[in-house]
């Protein structure tokens, strides 16, 4: 068993590429209920960015490795581990620090993949695609040919509500800053695609010719999650799970009164810790054929090794990009 990996590491929290180092630190000795996994490919997440800039709802005692997800490989496991096998690939639910060569975990935390899973795809599996799936599936009683509007559409989130919204026959808006992720995001399946000009209810209704939009979907806030609020159908619920644009969010009183709108929020490290682990392998179950089969993607950008920590998280911080950075390891 390997004695010592590579990580990237932190100490302290400030801007990502400066707190940021790379260091090898020592592994432990796997317990009879354990696995030893190792790393091969983990995305650069804007919840990374803000665990290293100290800005996330959660802080891991220092020094922490970084990194909330990834995808990996079984090399070792523990005399009393009889689900999982030597070579199987794997994803970890409850795990901080996927941006190291190998890591200890107890088995009961993995989520096992069908051998041939493109191990690229799996590292981005256990945190965007279950938001928007869990979102589309636990706010509203969704019916085929129902709209979804949705704000940063081109996010990790976003693409996964547009994919499965399709597969489900759901119809999305999608609103973006760039004009030229119009046909980017149509070739996904969005139905349509919108820039974030004002006022966007009134676009909105125009396109969609004022059909019923039950769901909301803001990961941005401000005016933007306002005029999502105003396109929604009476009865209908905003879902808020992300603050990009960092404007508080802001209702009139006549939304409420006269529209009867709901505003949720929701975070999928929360519901991983209420949900049951059968709703959570049911969960994954309709996931992972999703990603094996192609029919859910996340476009890459450029992938690095663990030795260009800095120049990741520059490139990762980067707007304007067209995709995800990934670390690609061992």
């Amino acid at each position: 068993m390997k004695k010592t990996v590579r990580v990237i590491c932190h100490h302290e929290y400030g801007i990502p590429e400066e707190v940021a180092s790379v260091e090898t630190w020592d592994i432990p000795a796997i317990a009879p209920n354990q696995v030893l996994v190792e790393m091969k490919a983990s995305p650069i997440n804007p919840a990374d960015i803000n665990r290293l800039e100290g800005k996330y709802p959660i802080r891991s005692p220092l020094p922490a490795i970084a990194g909330n997800e990834g995808a990996g490989v079984i090399a070792q496991i523990g005399s009393a581990v009889s689900n999982l096998r030597v070579g199987q690939p794997v994803i970890s639910l409850d795990r901080v620090g996927n941006w190291c060569e190998a890591y200890v975990t107890d088995a009961k935390n993995l989520i096992p993949l069908p051998d041939g899973t493109p191990l690229e795809q799996a590292a981005m599996l256990s945190v965007n695609p279950p938001t928007a799936w869990r979102m589309l599936e636990g706010f509203v009683d969704l019916k085929p040919g129902d709209w979804v509007i949705q704000n940063a559409a081109n996010s990790g989130v976003g693409r996964a509500v547009i994919q499965i919204a399709r597969l489900r026959g759901l119809k999305t808006v999608n609103i973006v800053r760039r004009k030229e992720l119009i046909p980017e995001l149509e070739a996904e399946g969005a139905d349509i695609v919108v820039t974030d000009e004002m006022p966007l209810s009134k676009q909105i209704r125009d396109l969609t010719g004022n059909a019923d939009a039950p769901l909301g979907l803001n990961a941005v806030g401000g005016e933007s999650a306002s005029e999502i609020a105003k396109s929604l159908s009476d009865h209908g619920t905003l879902v808020t799970y992300g603050a990009m644009g960092l404007q508080p969010l802001q209702m009139s009183n006549s939304l409420l009164i006269f529209k009867d709108l709901r505003f949720r929020g929701f975070w999928i490290n929360a519901w991983y810790k209420r949900a049951d682990t059968g709703e959570i392998q049911e969960m994954f179950d309709q996931l992972i054929p999703l990603v094996t089969s192609g029919k859910l993607e996340v476009p890459v950008e450029k992938t690095y090794p663990l030795t260009d920590a800095k120049e990741a998280l520059v490139h990762a911080c980067q707007n304007g990009r067209t995709g995800k950075i990934l670390f690609v390891i061992n």
